[in-house]
């Protein structure tokens, strides 16, 4: 049975998503008229009776509709929630800020998005990205090919499915690029590319003449449709990754975390590696780039060498017993050493109880070597 979806309110809505539609893409406009039909459609189902955009209020037709959402089953995730959430908000303050349809401000504010979950990237393990890609490489067929193109560039799957023929360009010199057209991030970018995969590249040019969508598409590798190209390829990469023995599943997205992995630790900057992924800022890198504990632990133990070094507390002369002369400055030197001493063997000290004990009994030394002082002040007076 078709849901319902109110009678009033929704054409004002398709008014407003059509105005979007002159600047936005068609994956847009389309996340948008979902997530107003999910609106408009819990409206209709509680509260029919409004028939004006500006009756609408935060409690309770909005957090009405937000405790929906999150009490949904199946349950959506928090990216759908989010998506819904953002572009009804969008939606409501655009319609605030016409004379037509007034409605209040703040009607959906940041606080209502739930907090996205963070996962680490999922990079194939070493010996599984090695025996993956030394199958690759064995099979003579265009799937094969375009995976290992995928694995060698990071590019999205899109990106790659959206490459023409003539898409690998010489710079001039030794310097080759792909040229990656417009995507997910709305900007095309070059993408360089070494001799390993300009010899790749061709040999899917001449494995692609004998696909039999050829004559007829434009792209590198030949489709009807994105979602069919995109299934190919999915399956040709399950299938090889059973082939080759590796230890986990392989989806095509984890070719692009491996190779945004491989980059860090090859040396490539974290900008560097941005452009080659084609973000537009070093936030969306840092979720690509796998750092392992092994990573983590050689950083660390670089940087507190560095540290000992810049910081480093210079030996002081320790006289073992006070001289003969018994002169107050030189009880003052041998004090100062035996100050030194005591430091330096409470910050090795691992139990937390005994070091707070050598505290206490290094600042009554302390005390001790300040009454001194004062007391050679006083005679020298």
């Amino acid at each position: 049975m078709r849901k319902p979806k109110h009678p009033l309110l929704a054409p004002i809505f398709e008014a407003q998503i059509a105005q979007l539609g002159a600047t936005l893409r068609p994956n847009t406009v389309q996340s948008y008229r979902s997530s107003s039909r999910n609106f408009m459609r819990y409206l209709a189902m509680h509260y029919p009776q409004i028939r004006t955009p500006r009756a609408l209020r935060r409690e309770p037709h909005i957090l009405g509709w937000i405790r929906h959402l999150a009490a949904q089953e199946p349950p959506l995730s928090k990216a759908t929630r989010i998506q819904y959430l953002l572009c009804v908000r969008r939606l409501l303050e655009d319609l605030a800020a016409s004379a037509k349809h007034a409605l209040p401000t703040g009607l959906i504010v940041l606080t209502d998005l739930p907090r996205p979950d963070h996962y680490l990237p999922k990079p194939l393990l070493p010996e599984d990205d090695r025996l993956l890609q030394q199958h690759l490489r064995t099979q003579d067929d265009l799937p094969a090919d375009v995976l290992l193109l995928l694995r060698y560039t990071g590019m999205r799957i899109g990106e790659l499915l959206n490459l023409p023929t003539d898409a690998l360009r010489h710079l001039g010199g030794e310097q080759w690029a792909l040229h990656v057209p417009l995507g997910k991030m709305h900007t095309e970018r070059w993408l360089p590319v070494d001799e390993q995969v300009r010899e790749l590249y061709a040999r899917v040019l001449l494995l692609r003449q004998k696909h039999a969508l050829a004559t007829h598409s434009k792209f590198l590798f030949p489709h009807q449709r994105h979602k069919t190209a995109y299934f190919i390829l999915r399956k040709a990469l399950t299938k090889a990754a059973q082939q080759a023995g590796c230890s986990q599943r392989a989806k095509p997205h984890q070719l692009r975390h491996t190779f945004a992995s491989e980059m860090l630790r090859a040396g490539a900057s974290i900008i560097t590696v941005m452009h080659l992924l084609g973000h537009n800022s070093i936030t969306m890198t840092m979720r690509y780039v796998q750092v392992t504990q092994n990573d983590l632990q050689r950083e660390f133990n670089k940087a507190r060498q560095n540290v000992a070094t810049l910081y480093a507390i210079p030996e002081l002369p320790c006289t073992r017993a006070i001289p003969p002369t018994g002169e107050i400055p030189d009880i003052l030197k041998s004090l100062t050493a035996i100050n030194h001493l005591v430091e330096m063997f409470r910050r090795q000290l691992g139990d937390e109880k005994c070091r707070r004990k050598i505290a206490r009994l290094a600042n009554r030394l302390h005390k001790v070597t300040t009454e001194f002082r004062r007391f050679l002040i006083r005679l020298e007076k």
